[in-house]
């Protein structure tokens, strides 16, 4: 009856365990509406309260959300001051929210080159929020996965070197270990907003199998409705993993 209410979704068992989501269309908000595109990263943050609440209340176990890639210092540095500015708002004003309804905020990337405010604002919410038990909101953050899977294969060989471990023992485990989303399941779906087809530098190794859903909304006009068709969209998929679906299997030999 609840997932009902909530936009005519399957039950409970057939929801993602992880969502990831690249936001995207801020700058074309703003630009059609005659604004600076520092006003459409505003309202791209009310997108995103929306779309935590909606996981918090599916009790949906993982969100990752693409905030900030190692691609995006590229941009003038006024939008990028702007958008540091915009991280260190959300997480002072939603903290408290977040941490009542149990929200354990996890941060995936290179935080630590960040400004002295961006750093303190993280490291309270972290410190605040780690020992939650509800959606774990992983924000990607100075991110870029080639990095992650680069830093991961580092440590692989640093291990090697040490003789803690042989080349005939790496595996996908012990590389998924290694990686910032370590002892997470992987994204079963991934949202693009703005009709963009492309990964762009996110999550590589762990979208192996996601399901993606893109959408050519613009990410601050995203709803919790967008977020529930993508979500009962999902639960539409046949997930095979690379096996015979279950219609395939049962006409095999006819």
């Amino acid at each position: 009856m609840l997932l009902k209410k909530k936009g005519g979704l399957k039950d409970s068992n057939t929801l993602p365990r992880h969502v990831a989501i690249i936001m995207d269309g801020n700058g074309r908000w703003a630009r059609r509406r005659l604004m600076p595109r520092t006003m459409g990263h505003r309202a791209g943050m009310a997108a995103l309260k929306r779309v935590v609440k909606a996981c918090d209340e599916l009790k949906i176990p993982v969100l990752t959300v693409y905030a900030f890639s190692t691609e995006n210092w590229k941009r003038p540095e006024n939008e990028v001051q702007y958008l540091m500015k915009l991280l260190v708002e959300f997480l002072h004003k939603e903290l408290a929210e977040l941490h009542e309804n149990q929200v354990r905020i996890n941060v995936i990337g290179d935080y630590t080159v960040l400004n002295r405010e961006c750093r303190d604002e993280i490291e309270q919410a972290l410190l605040t929020t780690r020992e939650n038990g509800g959606l774990v909101f992983n924000i990607a953050l100075n991110y870029g996965s080639r990095t992650e899977i680069t830093d991961a294969v580092k440590k692989l060989a640093a291990k090697i070197a040490k003789g803690e471990m042989s080349p005939d023992t790496i595996n996908e485990d012990s590389m998924a270990e290694l990686l910032y989303t370590a002892g997470l399941p992987d994204p079963d779906l991934l949202i693009r907003t703005a009709g963009e087809m492309r990964l762009s530098n996110f999550l590589l190794w762990q979208l192996a199998y996601t399901e993606i859903w893109v959408t050519d909304r613009l990410w601050p006009d995203f709803s919790r409705e967008d977020f529930l068709s993508a979500i009962a969209d999902y639960q539409q998929r046949d997930r095979r993993f690379g096996a015979l679906s279950t219609l395939e299997e049962g006409s095999e030999g006819v």
